[in-house]
């Protein structure tokens, strides 16, 4: 039986139901178009395990891994489009945020702060931070620490208690977060806005058939577009899809190499 796996917005609490009862939908209309498709999420492994399985239906990954090391190993199945501040169709920013009470107006008056990034391997949390902070750095060094947090809720966290001077939050997460654990977010505020990319793509597996993956994106859409399912998809923040191809996502790793040019290949 092949998987699914939907890990990457599932927090706070609302939006892991709202995934559920997405996939439950999507589910069913897969099979009853000829898709095997489990009923279920694979839920009991972490959010990347599931990315290089060769049983993966449908799942979610991130644009810079997928650029960095996916890459003619899964099919892009679609992007999605958010209804949410920082989002422009398929295209995503991240906000830069400080602590609410902080007196900085710009990057340059970080120079020496203290940085919090999710993940080395995050577009939202470093790629696109790294590429708004490149410009400023000296000999490749810009702060005088750097506190990998694990997720872009634990750096917001880490930031609001001022354990971190600033970090770069996924739009999306700032939003779905704002929305239904406002208390989060009191703590800090929004310096300023990187550059805006593609967001995080569904996946499927390279050996999916090519009939299969056709129906995915036609049942996809038709699953965002339904009345019936307007509730969930508005918890969501899910509007519908764009078919973005491997070149699109290509501008990802150009910024990866812009900062490496710029002598700022890792955040520090």
């Amino acid at each position: 039986m092949p998987i699914a796996s939907l890990a990457m917005y599932v927090s706070p609490a609302p939006l892991k139901d709202a995934t559920r009862q997405f996939w439950e939908a999507l589910a069913d209309r897969l099979r009853a178009v000829g898709v095997d498709a489990p009923t279920a999420l694979q839920e009991d492994m972490r959010y990347d395990e599931a990315w290089l399985r060769p049983d993966l239906l449908f799942g979610q990954t991130c644009g810079y891994p997928y650029v960095q090391r996916l890459r003619g190993q899964v099919q892009l199945v679609a992007t999605p489009v958010y209804g949410l501040p920082g989002c422009d169709g398929p295209l995503k920013c991240s906000f830069i945020i400080v602590n609410a009470k902080s007196a900085a107006r710009s990057i340059e008056d970080l120079r020496g702060a203290r940085a919090a990034i999710n993940d080395p391997g995050s577009n939202s949390g470093y790629n696109l931070f790294r590429a708004s902070v490149a410009p400023h750095a000296i000999d490749g060094r810009f702060f005088s620490s750097v506190l990998q947090t694990g997720g872009h809720v634990a750096s917001i966290d880490a930031v609001s208690s001022g354990v971190a001077d600033i970090a770069a939050i996924d739009c999306v997460t700032f939003g779905n977060t704002l929305r239904f654990d406002p208390d989060r977010v009191a703590g800090v505020r929004i310096l300023a806005e990187t550059k805006k990319g593609p967001g995080l793509p569904f996946i499927t597996a390279a050996s999916t058939p090519a009939k299969d993956l056709v129906l995915l994106r036609r049942v996809l859409a038709e699953a965002i577009a339904d009345p019936a399912l307007a509730e969930i998809c508005d918890t969501l923040s899910l509007r519908g899809i764009s078919l973005l191809g491997d070149s699109d996502y290509e501008a990802l790793a150009a910024l990866d190499r812009d900062a490496a040019g710029q002598g700022y290949p890792t955040i520090a």
